[in-house]
Order: structure tokens, then C-alpha cells, then sequence
């Protein structure tokens, strides 16, 4: 069964996805096009350094991502290079990624509530106005229980 344009709207599925997202990136220590970026590799599966090249020419250019996401351990070598058989590494998202991919397809579909405690949100201790505009957005999303 094939999934139409109104079927993904009837989900609303993307109704909170901006908080979601930010929520994400704040408690992960990510930007928004990484995480992105991250999801677009999920999907793919097994990638080399060229997919991931290729992914990223629709976001905005950060010459360290690569570098930052493979330290930070968003990104893992799944097979090393073999010089005589394979050319190049085939690297695979993490099983931290993942998780935290699956965690925010859970609550995008309303399968889980975006925490409210400080320890586990960094948004909820309300250092900015940005923040605690946040707050009131995350308290909002968890209300609406037809996401």
C-alpha cells in the first residue's frame, strides 16, 4: 500500500516537528542540519565518505561535520577499508544516532511525550527567553494527544 500526500497530513506528522527538532538538537549538542543530515544517512543505510558528501550539498556548508560527527560518535566505521579488495570505509549511523532517530519518530507520531524534567531536558531549566518560550512549546506538544 502506497502512502499519499493526504495520509501523511491526516498523521501530522509534522505538526511539532520544529520543536522536536529543537528539542533534539539542544539536548544532543547537534545543529539542525546534522540531525537532519543524520536521519538522511539512517535512510540510506551503509554509506562512504561520497553519500555523505552528497547529502550534504542541500544544507548549509560546516567544513568540520564529518569530523565532528564521526568524534562525537554520531557517525562509525561499519567496515575498514581493505586496500586491496574494498577502496574506500563503509560507515553505518551509530547505535546512539538511532536511538535517538527512533526516539524522535516516537513522539513525532505521539508514541512518546518530549521529557519535562531539567535533568533529561535542557530547554526546561529556562536559562533565555528563547528557552522558556520552548518550555511553554514542549508543554504544548505534549497536550495535543492527536499528534
Amino acid at each position: 500500500m502506497r502512502l499519499s500526500a493526504r495520509d501523511i497530513k491526516d498523521l501530522n506528522l509534522m505538526k511539532h516537528y520544529r520543536i522536536i527538532r529543537k528539542w533534539a538538537c539542544k539536548n544532543n549538542e547537534l545543529k539542525d542540519a546534522d540531525l537532519e543530515l543524520l536521519i538522511y544517512l539512517d535512510c540510506i543505510g551503509f554509506f562512504n565518505k561520497k553519500d555523505f558528501i552528497a547529502g550534504v550539498y542541500s544544507y548549509s556548508w560546516d567544513n568540520r561535520r564529518w569530523n565532528r560527527l564521526l568524534k562525537q560518535g554520531w557517525i562509525v566505521i561499519w567496515r575498514k577499508r581493505n586496500r586491496t579488495t574494498q577502496l574506500h570505509h563503509l560507515y553505518e549511523v551509530s547505535f546512539k544516532c538511532k536511538q535517538l532517530i527512533q526516539r524522535v519518530y516516537r513522539i513525532m507520531l505521539g508514541e512518546d511525550d518530549l521529557p519535562t524534567s531539567s535533568r533529561r531536558n535542557k530547554l526546561i531549566n529556562g536559562k533565555s527567553y528563547t528557552d522558556k518560550v520552548m518550555t511553554k512549546a514542549i508543554y504544548n506538544v505534549n497536550k495535543d494527544k492527536e499528534r
